[in-house]
């Protein structure tokens, strides 16, 4: 489980083709791995990865075909949006981030809003019924607070912090980006719908 607080910006910088998917190595950047092991989850633009293999500053990952089928930006090289997994001492400054993706959505809108940006994502219509203004949701991992809904599009706001500090600030319309519905949503949904 993670809150969608990226801790670091890192670079996807080897893809190889393995059996049942792919293998990642990525660089971490920032995140720090000290106390990274074999085993361990990170979230990785959302999508919650087990670490494979450490070295002083990356981490190896696999990729299964389900996950590459349910996401985007996992099959290139480039930067991504790292977390490590939430400890039950940790602070929960986001919202509770499974790390599984729900789907893909586009972008649409992404402009300047003063010193903000306004972005734009059209979700896909069987994710639609879950996003509620002033709820949450992740977008690439990230947690966003729902500012206007209307159909399947949705707003959020971006500060210049979380633009300083993930990926976000290179999108642009157009760009397929990792959804993660807030799990509260589906859990109520469930529940009413069993009535």
């Amino acid at each position: 489980m993670f809150s969608g607080i990226i801790a670091a910006v890192g670079r996807i910088s080897r893809i190889e083709r393995a059996k049942g998917g792919l293998r990642l190595d990525i660089a971490a950047g920032r995140l720090g791995l000290r106390d990274v092991a074999v085993g361990d989850s990170i979230s990785v633009n959302g999508a919650c990865l087990t670490v494979v293999k450490r070295a002083k500053e990356s981490i190896s990952v696999d990729v299964s075909r389900e996950t590459l089928r349910c996401t985007t930006g996992l099959e290139r090289s480039g930067e991504v949006n790292l977390e490590k997994a939430l400890r039950l001492s940790d602070r929960l400054d986001g919202h509770l981030v499974l790390g599984h993706v729900d789907g893909v959505g586009k972008v649409t809108k992404f402009e300047r809003a003063g010193a903000n940006r306004l972005l734009r994502v059209r979700a896909p219509a069987s994710l639609a019924r879950y996003i509620a203004r002033k709820g949450s949701i992740a977008v690439q991992g990230v947690s966003l607070t729902v500012n206007a809904v209307r159909g399947a599009e949705f707003e959020v706001n971006l500060i210049p912090h979380t633009l300083a500090v993930t990926t976000l600030k290179s999108l642009r319309a157009g760009d397929r980006v990792n959804l993660e519905i807030d799990p509260l949503a589906r859990y109520a949904e469930r529940l009413l719908r069993r009535r």
